[in-house]
C-alpha cells in the first residue's frame, strides 16, 4: 500500500530527514586519509542518539552498524571497520534515523583527499543523476519516470546503473511501497500523488552494472571491481512538484 502523508506527518518527516542531513554533513568532514569507517560510524551513532533519535539501520535485519560505509568498488551495505582510508579512495555513506516514529534516509559519496579524474567524474555524474530523477517527480507522473531520467543521463555519460538495489517509499517504516528502480522505461508503475514520500538513490558504476554480495551477507561489490558511487535524497511530492527533505546546506548554497 502506498501512503500519502498528512501535513502533520510531513512536519515530522522533515525533522527526521533534516537530522540525517545535518549528521551527514558532520560525517563528511571525517572522511580524510587515516580515518577509519568504524570511527565515522561511532560518531554517527553518538550524534543520532544525542538528538533523541535511533539509528534506523543498526539491528535492521541484523545489520551491525549505524551507517553503511561502502568504499571504492563496494556499491552499498558496506560494514564499517578498522581499515584505514587512504588518499584516492571514495567512500559512500548511507544512513537513516528514526525520530518520533518517522524515518529519514540519505546517502552521499565522498572523495578521500585528492581523487582521480575518473572518480571525481563518477561522483559528479551520480549526484547529477539523482537530481535528474528528483526533477521527474510531480503529481501525475509515474514512478518509472524517475528511473528513466536517471538511466538516460547516466548512460549518456558512459557509466552504468545498478539494477539489484532500488529506491523506496519511506515514512513510519524504513522501506515502504513503492519501489523506485533507477532505470526505465518511463510511463510505468503507480502515479505519484501529493503527500507521497520517496527515497531516491541512484547507484552508478564505472564498469559493468552487475553486483555480487560478499560472504558477510551485506557488502555488495561491482562484479568487475570497478568504482561505484551512491547518492540519495528523501523527497516529498507536493502540489506543484517536489520538496527535498534531506537537502544539505552545501546543496542549498549551490542553488538546489
Amino acid at each position: 500500500m502506498i501512503t500519502c502523508r498528512s501535513a502533520d506527518e510531513l512536519v515530522k518527516l522533515r525533522a527526521s530527514n533534516q537530522l540525517v542531513a545535518r549528521i551527514l554533513e558532520a560525517l563528511r568532514a571525517m572522511v580524510v586519509p587515516g580515518a577509519t569507517t568504524a570511527e565515522i560510524d561511532a560518531e554517527a551513532e553518538r550524534l543520532v542518539r544525542e538528538a533523541g533519535a535511533q539509528p534506523a539501520f543498526k539491528g535492521y535485519r541484523g545489520f551491525p552498524a549505524t551507517i553503511c560505509a561502502s568504499r571504492n568498488h563496494e556499491v552499498v551495505h558496506g560494514i564499517p571497520s578498522a581499515t584505514t582510508l587512504v588518499e584516492g579512495d571514495i567512500l559512500s555513506i548511507d544512513m537513516g534515523v528514526k525520530l518520533d516514529g518517522y524515518y529519514g534516509d540519505s546517502a552521499v559519496t565522498v572523495g578521500v583527499g585528492a581523487i582521480s579524474a575518473e572518480a571525481q567524474r563518477l561522483l559528479d555524474v551520480t549526484e547529477a543523476s539523482l537530481y535528474r530523477g528528483i526533477d521527474a517527480v510531480k503529481p501525475g507522473a509515474r514512478v518509472s519516470d524517475i528511473g528513466q531520467a536517471v538511466q538516460e543521463y547516466v548512460e549518456a555519460q558512459g557509466f552504468t546503473v545498478v539494477r539489484e538495489f532500488v529506491g523506496h517509499g519511506i515514512g513510519t517504516k524504513l522501506h515502504e511501497e513503492p519501489q523506485i528502480p533507477n532505470y526505465g522505461p518511463g510511463g510505468r508503475g503507480p502515479r505519484l500523488a501529493e503527500g507521497m514520500v520517496l527515497a531516491i538513490e541512484p547507484m552508478v558504476n564505472v564498469g559493468k552494472p552487475g553486483v555480487r554480495v560478499l560472504s558477510d551477507g551485506w557488502t555488495a561489490i561491482t562484479v568487475d571491481e570497478k568504482l561505484s558511487a551512491h547518492f540519495e535524497h528523501t523527497v516529498a511530492v507536493t502540489a506543484d512538484g517536489v520538496e527535498i527533505l534531506t537537502l544539505r546546506s552545501a546543496a542549498v548554497a549551490a542553488g538546489r
